[in-house]
């Protein structure tokens, strides 16, 4: 079986110097918000080429973070509209909700999966001050016509990045883009930890202190609270981990476009829709998903032949009982994707023989 995702094989060649870094961990004493963890948020904004970057226990609570910095700063307030497209993981929505925000969907485009720019247009309205530009599977939202967008109307525009490490755009990485952006390190991203964690990047350094604080229980010094702040800070030995794993990422991010580029140009079937890419040098592949009207059949296919695969995702947000306020939503574009999408394998450690079977498997479908 040719595994979609096999974690311990993705971080095998990183043990000798994860097990270096769990002793200093071990020994250091300081196991919350230690050296790691400054050092990953300086290598970390670094490589975004940002100011600033703040650990957080997730990337849920990264993008919550940002709202809720934001209504420190009045420019945000409870009832505003943030806009998000429709075909997003539900985190994105859950963030704005908990936020106390209200989500407005947006169709995304067909061909690109991201939000359509054309579309959250249409939908501002005198409550609109926020969109979120998701970098859906590893490629940058429609950012040119986003921002003018923002400009034009006064509106935020948040990053959701964590399925874009290392994306560019026009020579800026994902992080780097928008007023504020929010990264998971899920276990399953090009750059994952070995359990939760999450970052905020921004230049705003108003923000970012505002944000360090909510981490850490809204706390200005140790026990002394200046805001109704939460626990979300990054878990110290995570943080050792990403120091080791990030070193790798933009090699890692090669490999996934090389195996992306010959997916391309090899598979060949009138039954699936390839992926649309605008720059193969800006995409970093976090998925390869594929389109067809038979995926039921087509997932059996390749299971019997081999070929685990998955859904990224099979309900959206509008069906979710946890938003039945929606269940009566039309979002036909949406709704199609999501009935159709189907990821294939892509992890940088897949071996030629499991690309070149992968690719010929499609092909006899």
């Amino acid at each position: 079986m040719i595994k979609f995702l096999d974690l311990k094989q993705l971080n095998h060649p990183y043990e000798d110097e994860f097990h270096k870094k769990f002793e200093e961990f071990i020994n250091s004493g300081y196991y919350i918000q230690g050296n790691e963890t400054k050092l990953f948020e300086n290598n970390f904004s670094s490589y975004c080429g940002t100011q600033y970057a703040i650990g957080t226990g997730n990337g849920l609570d990264a993008i919550r973070l940002i709202l809720e910095a934001y209504k420190i700063k009045g420019l945000l307030q409870k009832g505003d509209e943030v806009l998000v497209p429709a075909n997003t993981f539900i985190a994105t929505i859950l963030a704005v909700s908990q936020a106390r925000l209200i989500p407005k969907l947006i169709e995304p485009n067909l061909q690109t999966y991201n939000i359509n720019a054309e579309n959250a247009t249409k939908a501002i309205s005198s409550k609109t001050k926020a969109v979120i530009g998701v970098h859906l599977y590893g490629q940058i939202s429609e950012w040119q016509s986003l921002k003018k967008m923002c400009q034009e109307h006064q509106l935020l525009l948040i990053e959701d990045s964590a399925q874009a490490h290392g994306a560019t755009y026009k020579g800026k990485k994902a992080g780097n883009l928008g007023d504020a952006a929010a990264f998971s390190f899920y276990p399953t991203k090009n750059l994952g930890a070995l359990g939760d964690a999450g970052i905020i990047t921004t230049q705003d350094k108003d923000l970012a202190d505002i944000i360090k604080k909510l981490t850490n229980y809204g706390q200005e010094v140790k026990y002394v609270s200046k805001y109704k702040g939460f626990n979300s800070r990054l878990d110290e030995i995570q943080a050792a981990f990403l120091n080791v794993k990030l070193k790798y990422l933009d090699k890692n991010n090669q490999k996934r476009r090389r195996i992306a580029q010959k997916y391309l140009t090899e598979i060949n079937n009138k039954k699936i829709t390839l992926p649309y890419v605008e720059d193969f040098s800006q995409h970093i592949f976090h998925q390869f998903v594929l389109r067809t009207h038979q995926r039921d059949v087509f997932q059996k296919f390749l299971w019997e032949n081999g070929i685990q695969t998955l859904i990224h995702y099979p309900v959206p947000a509008h069906k979710q009982a946890a938003y039945n306020e929606w269940k009566n939503e039309s979002l036909p574009i949406t709704e199609k994707i999501h009935k159709e999408i189907i990821s294939i394998p892509i992890r940088e450690n897949l071996t030629q023989n499991e690309i070149e079977y992968i690719i010929k498997t499609i092909n006899r479908f």
